[in-house]
């Protein structure tokens, strides 16, 4: 069981959640190589770019993410992303907790339109998580 109980992840969470909010993203990783402790190690406001510069090819972390795109001429929509990176050369015992353990965080990260699990830094190209969250978001008057 993973513990997501810093104070500091349900505060990004939510600056994240405001649409008043620069905050973008947030990106939590575990306090340690043996330590089932996930914290909160930044934020941002420069979308998807400024997230993939801050993930690394030897770690597992979880990233919430505010997309914003437009569905038509007339209207924006804002959408919630939660990303499960688990880097290419993670250790394979912290792989296998991330995978059960992503239950814990989708409780308190728990607003969001899909889930993206990403193993490489090209998983988090926004061009087709906004295909995967017109999909999930039902009307779409473009065909896709």
């Amino acid at each position: 069981m993973a513990d997501v109980s810093d104070p500091e992840i349900v505060q990004a969470y939510r600056e994240v959640r405001d649409d008043k909010s620069e905050t973008n993203w947030l990106l939590i990783h575990y306090e340690s190589e043996k330590s089932d402790k996930l914290k909160l190690t930044a934020t941002g406001t420069g979308g998807l770019e400024d997230l993939k510069e801050r993930l690394s090819d030897d770690d597992a972390a979880f990233a919430y993410v505010r997309i914003t795109y437009a569905n038509d001429k007339e209207s924006k929509r804002n959408k919630f992303v939660l990303v499960i990176w688990i880097g290419p050369q993670c250790k394979i015992m912290r792989k296998a907790k991330v995978s059960v353990q992503a239950a814990d965080v989708k409780k308190v990260l728990s607003i969001f339109s899909i889930d993206v699990p990403a193993r490489e830094k090209d998983d988090l190209e926004e061009g087709p998580i906004i295909t995967r969250l017109r999909k999930a978001g039902g009307a779409s008057y473009d065909g896709v």
